[in-house]
């Protein structure tokens, strides 16, 4: 009897000990895991700081209620309506600014084909009737009024240098003939900022139009990212507060810069939005 009490008293003390040092280890570990939560918690504060901070959402939203399509609208083809390019509206909301090789250089009048741009999203889009007002085709710009009521408009800003590594948006309808009336925003850095034609090697590699923009090489900027046919006229904006400083073009540059090469790079340029001014100037209401 007086083993087994013995042998009872030892167990009893066995199970103390072991609740002793279970409750010592939670109150040691609760400190701990009270600090990592908070820590958690400051985790997923910073995060939902960082994406308010974020501007990139906002100015894609924005130029998306600002940006349209450049084409044309025949009723008896199929389809009807074809997307050639990309503007943005301007000013007070009437005038569409694009590149110039997008206008059509004819248009089939006697079968009613019109000049149109192309407002809304996807099966939403409704064409509107637009006309050509004013041209650079030096710079391969042109303006157009719009019919209708005013649509937002983006903001120009031609006074800011634009640096090499600024960091830019670019939105419009790549392939839109194909792929329809929903726009696609690209990111892109200033790589490089270079004269629009550099004298070529050899003369064999001269054509009339590199020899009149080595008359006058202003400055292009060169971007980091691939734009699609359909990406011209595309606005070349700011992440940090929107503004225009860019209009999006490949064509006008390759047809000097690159000439000579047989297959054309997907280097991506923009026509400084400084040469769209004169044509913005002469904007009446």
């Amino acid at each position: 009897m007086k083993r087994l009490r013995g042998r009872m008293g030892r167990v009893a003390l066995a199970a103390w000990i072991r609740a002793m040092l279970v409750s010592t280890m939670l109150i040691c570990t609760l400190p701990v895991n009270t600090a990592l939560a908070a820590d958690a918690a400051d985790s997923r504060d910073d995060i939902t700081a960082s994406s308010d901070d974020n501007p990139v959402p906002a100015r894609i939203a924005a130029a998306k209620r600002a940006v349209v399509g450049v084409g044309t609208l025949l009723p008896t083809r199929r389809p009807p309506a074809v997307i050639r390019g990309t503007g943005f509206v301007v000013g007070d909301g009437r005038y569409v600014l694009s590149n110039y090789h997008v206008i059509p250089t004819s248009l089939a009048e006697e079968q009613h084909e019109t000049l149109v741009v192309f407002v809304g999203v996807g099966e939403q889009g409704q064409p509107r009737t637009a006309r050509v007002i004013q041209s650079a085709p030096e710079y391969d710009l042109a303006l157009l009024r719009l019919e209708g009521p005013a649509l937002p408009a983006m903001t120009i800003d031609a006074q800011t240098p634009v640096r090499e590594g600024d960091d830019l948006l670019f939105t419009g309808f790549p392939l839109g003939h194909i792929l329809g009336l929903y726009p696609t925003t690209t990111r892109a850095m200033v790589s490089n900022i270079a004269p629009v034609a550099i004298p070529a090697s050899a003369a064999s590699d001269l054509n009339a139009v590199t020899i009149r923009r080595l008359k006058d090489p202003y400055p292009i900027y060169q971007l980091d990212a691939i734009a699609y046919p359909g990406n011209s006229g595309s606005p070349l904006y700011r992440v940090s507060d929107g503004a225009v400083v860019g209009v999006i073009n490949s064509v006008l540059v390759k047809e000097s810069k690159e000439s000579a090469l047989d297959h054309p790079t997907a280097i991506t340029y923009a026509i400084p939005i400084k040469h769209a001014l004169p044509l913005l100037e002469k904007i009446t209401p």
